[in-house]
């Protein structure tokens, strides 16, 4: 038994070539040949082969000398006449020329090479027969092979087998993407040329991935072969990565990872590790030798999945590419560690600030016009009105001094709808001017006992909280001059003295309301007061400032005292009713759904999450910590003066609140944030980085100023289209404010408390929330274009399009949200998202008023403040510490 040359096969006695790898048995067995007529005599001699020097092949190729021989045949090196170029020759040996399956495997390699064209491999130009002898005309490649170069000099430096393992991983990856496996990578197949570059050579075994099955599974060189491979189960990729781990293996030692001589030897040694690379060469990078044992993992699956993947392992390479690759969760360090450092040019930093202030500017002057409160200015404060309000309850008879107090705004949404849906013309809204009937309504309690309310962790107050239950409690409601338009008073319980004989003061109520009785009519009753009664009266007749407008007023009395008083207008109804809209209710109920459907899918994932360890706990934690905080600022800020009975309670209530915020956003993040990394892990790289506490990172900077400037596009985008539609006499939104809103009219300590909770819930419902839902889509739908489709319809529901007013318009802005949410995430990233929709979360409690005497003033300018901060803080770090002024002065290169 004779061991081979090439694989260490054993070759019985008598065999000429190997039965594994095809080789002849020694290069001085090899006979030679008398050549076809056509042909020149080659000469017996080993350095010439079949050919010698000058011989001409088919008239076109002149023999230069012998190249190699090996299991697929002879190569030479020739010069194409008619090209003028060098190029090297591959014939089969004549003894398998006959062979219909070697023939076939010569000509599969044809075809399959054809394929592949890439600078780290060899290119093939043709094919050619002569005398049925067929041969390949390829590339030549001025070099050696890289097993020869390891036998000379053992092994590469470490910076020269970097750039050639890399260069092979490239080129193993162009076959693989033609779904060509080589099945032979040896490094007898790769050519260092010239120029030190790897080129891969030899796809005689190649074939399609799909295509190879049975005994030609076992095709190929034993030494370099997977297990899978040798016990002839089946090759794929990870096939092809073992036998590039076996080639790294030997670039970066100059030894071979196994030693054996036959097949069954070298699947023994398989069952074990390969030694480590850094016990033959000291001081190896144990990156390097990481990657390389990775591919040498026996069980395929726990191989890289492609050669992409293994050049992005190896030092300098990029690591997130090669964690998806490889199909691996990136850990949020890796993450964090990708990408640029970041920054800004200092000229693109100072036109990213400008720009933010300029455009949140031009949002303001112009998005004024679209406020309630330009079109319904409020001429008296919360405490005027709040005086007014006491004035009005001791003129109307209430003048025992009471233990407490509360008040509020409320707003006419009714009255709005109605505007909206009975004229388009675009200064509809003027009408609001008149004070008649009134947008704004102030609404004032005050109670022989402390008011407690029942929704002790709301953070927005209600006229109807508590209920009006308690003896001796009155409220009422006044327009934005001070004028009556309810009043709700409790009798007492036990009134054992008699009852007033005479008629109620009526014309009080009236006086109170800005009416003349005399100007109305008396009417049937047909509203039952909230409280017992034994007189009820109405009457019907119209606004003093607005005649075309009927109204109906009703009140009731207990015992001479009036304890209900209430103006019915034309869109009063007495309980809301449901949206007829078709849109409106699937928007609906699809915005009931969704929260279950996401809180259950959040679950799921999560546990899996931390089944498995990759979830970024640390992370969760700072970011679920910071929305609890600003929940419980919310209600420290803004809470109204407390009776102390109700203190206690009200702590409790919104710690309770703030810690399932806390637990809910960790929960959500846990679930989300793996499969973000995952997914679409450069839009997570300043957001991680955040999060990892790099506030003076560049990118970090460079994120939140683009943040900044995305947000105030965006507050321009929606102003310049309102004042577009008001000019061209388009349907114009429907004019609303909120509760937050509302809230933010009692003051600048309320604003403020109602800015931090809109900023903190634009965060979760326009960002996290709506990750999730993608995040969902993604995972069903398998692709994140297929995920858009569904997701984005369903984004614009969530919207409610409706609510905005008119139909189109509502779709119209609805859509611009989606887009530009869609947009920022994938173009920029999570933290400029999270940012630009936080800035407008910020924004929306404040009715903008840049005119230094108006009610909102002081909220509109401590956004400004806010605004200018953050975009200067972005600005700043960005700059990666340069002086802003030096910035500013330093010329471009």
């Amino acid at each position: 038994m004779t061991p081979c040359a090439v694989c260490s096969s054993e070759i019985p006695e008598g065999k000429r070539f190997c039965s594994d790898c095809g080789s002849p048995v020694a290069p001085d067995a090899t006979p030679t040949r008398t050549a076809a007529a056509s042909l020149p005599v080659s000469s017996p001699s080993l350095d010439s082969g079949r050919f010698t020097p000058g011989a001409l092949v088919g008239e076109r190729y002149r023999i230069i000398g012998l190249l190699g021989r090996g299991g697929m045949g002879e190569v030479y090196r020739a010069d194409d006449l008619k090209l003028s170029q060098p190029v090297a020759l591959k014939f089969l040996p004549v003894e398998l020329e006959r062979d219909a399956g070697r023939l076939g495997r010569f000509l599969n390699e044809v075809r399959l090479a054809l394929r592949v064209t890439h600078a780290n491999v060899c290119r093939v130009h043709d094919i050619g027969e002569v005398d049925g002898q067929h041969f390949i005309s390829m590339e030549y490649i001025d070099g050696e092979d890289l097993a020869t170069l390891l036998r000379r000099i053992g092994r590469l430096p470490e910076d020269k087998a970097l750039q050639i393992a890399r260069q092979l991983c490239a080129g193993v990856a162009a076959a693989h993407e033609e779904g060509i496996l080589h099945r032979d990578l040896k490094p007898a197949n790769v050519m260092i040329d010239g120029r030190g570059r790897a080129r891969i050579t030899d796809f005689g075994l190649a074939g399609l991935a799909e295509g190879i099955s049975g005994a030609d599974v076992r095709a190929g060189t034993p030494a370099y072969m997977a297990p899978e491979q040798i016990a002839g189960t089946g090759v794929s990729v990870r096939s092809d990565i073992y036998s590039l781990g076996l080639v790294l293996y030997e670039l970066f030692t100059g030894k071979a990872a196994y030693r054996g001589r036959t097949s069954d030897e070298i699947a023994r040694l398989q069952e074990t590790s390969p030694t480590r690379p850094s016990s033959h060469v000291s001081g190896m990078d144990p990156a390097v030798e990481a990657v390389i044992l990775r591919c040498l993992e026996r069980d395929p699956a726990q191989r890289p999945d492609s050669a992409l993947a293994v050049a992005a392992a190896l030092p300098g390479g990029d690591p997130l590419a090669a964690a998806l690759a490889a199909g691996e969760t990136p850990s949020p360090r890796m993450v964090a560690d990708a990408g640029t450092v970041g920054g800004l040019k200092p000229g693109v930093a100072w036109a990213c600030l400008i720009g933010s202030l300029v455009f949140f500017a031009a949002a303001f002057l112009l998005g004024e016009r679209s406020t309630l409160m330009h079109h319904a200015p409020l001429e008296l404060s919360a405490e005027a009105l709040a005086e007014k309000a006491r004035e009005t309850i001791r003129g109307i008879g209430y003048d025992e001094p009471p233990i407490d107090e509360s008040y509020g705004f409320q707003s006419n949404d009714a009255y709005l709808q109605h505007i909206s849906e009975s004229d388009s013309f675009p200064t509809h809204w003027e009408v609001l001017r008149t004070g008649q009937p009134s947008v704004w309504g102030f609404w004032f309690r005050q109670s022989p006992r402390p008011i407690v309310r029942t929704m002790l962790g709301n953070i927005v107050w209600d006229y109807q909280d508590p209920p009006h239950e308690v003896a001796g409690m009155v409220g009422v409601v006044l327009d934005a001059k001070g004028r009556l338009l309810r009043l709700d008073a409790v009798p007492a319980e036990h009134d054992p003295g008699p009852a007033s004989a005479g008629e109620p003061q009526w014309a009080d109520l009236f006086t109170a309301a800005g009416f003349d009785i005399d100007a109305f009519t008396t009417a049937q009753p047909e509203w039952s007061p909230p409280v017992f009664a034994d007189r009820r009266a109405a009457w019907e007749g119209a606004y003093p400032d607005a005649p075309e407008v009927a109204v109906r007023v009703e009140a009731a009395a207990y015992r001479g005292r009036p304890v209900a008083f209430r103006i019915i207008e034309p869109w009063t109804r007495s309980t809301p009713t449901a949206a007829t809209e078709r849109f409106a209710q699937v928007a609906g109920i699809i915005g009931l759904v969704l929260p279950f459907l996401m809180l259950g899918g959040a679950a799921v994932l999560a546990r899996y999450n931390l089944k498995v360890g990759r979830s970024d706990r640390r992370g969760a934690f700072r970011l679920a910590l910071y929305l609890m905080t600003v929940r419980m600022l919310v209600w420290l800020i803004g809470t109204e003066d407390l009776a102390e009975d109700a203190v206690a309670g009200a702590f409790t209530a919104n710690l309770a609140w703030s810690l399932y915020r806390f637990g809910a956003v960790w929960l959500f993040y846990i679930a989300l944030e793996p499969y973000l990394r995952r997914f679409w892990p450069r839009t997570m790289v300043s957001w991680t980085r955040l999060l990892d506490g790099r506030l003076r990172d560049p990118l970090v900077g460079r994120d939140v100023l683009i943040g900044c400037l995305l947000s105030g596009i965006l507050w321009s985008i929606f102003a310049v289209w309102q004042r577009f539609a008001e000019l061209f006499g388009l349907p114009t939104p429907l004019l609303s404010i909120d509760i937050f809103a509302l809230k933010a009219l009692l003051g600048l300590r309320e604003a403020f408390s109602a800015m931090l909770f809109q900023h903190a819930s634009f965060m979760l419902n326009g960002v996290l929330n709506v990750l999730m839902l993608l995040l969902l889509m993604r995972l069903v739908l398998r692709r994140t274009w297929l995920a858009l489709t569904v997701w984005i319809p369903l984004f614009i529901m969530l919207i409610n399009p409706v609510s905005l007013g008119d139909a189109w318009f509502g779709l119209v802005t609805a859509g611009l949200v989606a887009t530009w949410w869609v947009l920022t995430f994938f173009r920029v990233g999570l933290l400029s998202l999270m940012l630009c929709f936080g800035l407008l979360g910020l924004g929306t409690p404040v009715q903008l008023s840049l005119d230094p005497s108006g009610a909102q003033a002081g909220p509109t300018w401590l956004y400004l403040v806010i605004l200018a901060a953050i975009a200067t803080y972005g600005f700043y770090v960005s700059l990666a510490g340069r002086p802003m002024l030096k910035a500013m002065l330093e010329p471009e290169n």
